[in-house]
């Protein structure tokens, strides 16, 4: 079974805005197709707003990726430094907070596939409301078809799983969790903050991490691609209802 390859991108921002095109560039060479975590008031600016539209315009998915980083929660005595803004959320709060996030990104001309929590973590509330407003929610470990309940099974490969070690072993690490994943087939998933772009070690580290999956026969797409054709596989415990599709 060939692999399929999500590359996701976050962190996208003014400052940042040069890297990323350069990574998109570097992608479209290999004919694969970013996933852009996107969050419109943290990441927001006109530069950026008119690079994202553009990329969704060339084939490029888009994931909400919460409404306002550095905004935390109303009622709670929390930094968002420490605590990502979806990870706790009862449903009725993460509601309100993604009815602003898409109303700022329509106001943009943007529309997203789904959603992608910051650094991945979602409370059950969270899941529960994104099924009100999204097709797809992509967690740390899985991609959960939110339409027909399906989850598919896969751990985002990143540069964060490996921070406390050195950045010769965090590349290390990603490149072979990349190889390991595309030959068993399922899903790939490498993601990548921009700030990490600005390291060389790091940034060809990642895009080895892509060349190795490709070159195992993994093809490149996005997650929205996942709600259209879910595949099935083995199941195992997961919340009522839901079907779960096994992914390395």
């Amino acid at each position: 079974m060939d692999a399929r390859l999500l590359v996701s991108l976050s962190g996208i921002g003014p400052r940042t805005l040069h890297r990323c095109a350069e990574l998109a560039a570097e992608l479209d060479r290999r004919n694969v197709p970013l996933s852009l975590l996107f969050a419109p008031r943290a990441e927001g600016s006109p530069a950026v707003a008119t690079w994202v539209r553009d990329r969704t315009r060339r084939g490029d998915g888009l994931l909400l990726h919460g409404y306002d980083h550095r905004v935390p929660p109303s009622h709670r005595a929390v930094s968002l430094h420490r605590k990502a803004e979806f990870a706790g959320l009862p449903a009725h709060e993460a509601r309100l907070r993604m009815i602003a996030a898409k109303a700022a990104l329509e106001k943009l001309g943007l529309a997203a596939d789904g959603f992608a929590p910051p650094r991945w973590l979602a409370s059950p509330g969270t899941l529960a409301a994104a099924g009100e407003h999204f097709a797809l929610c992509a967690d740390l470990a899985a991609v959960h078809d939110l339409r027909t309940r399906t989850v598919h099974r896969s751990r985002v490969q990143s540069f964060a799983a490996h921070h406390h070690r050195t950045e010769t072993v965090r590349a290390f690490a990603l490149v072979l969790a990349s190889a390991r994943a595309a030959r068993r087939g399922g899903l790939v998933r490498l993601g990548i903050d921009a700030v990490d772009l600005a390291r060389p070690g790091l940034r060809q580290a990642f895009l080895d991490a892509v060349d190795v999956a490709l070159e195992n026969r993994a093809f490149g797409t996005t997650y929205g691609s996942l709600t259209s054709s879910p595949r099935v596989g083995t199941r195992t415990s997961v919340p009522s209802g839901a079907r779960l599709v096994n992914s390395p």
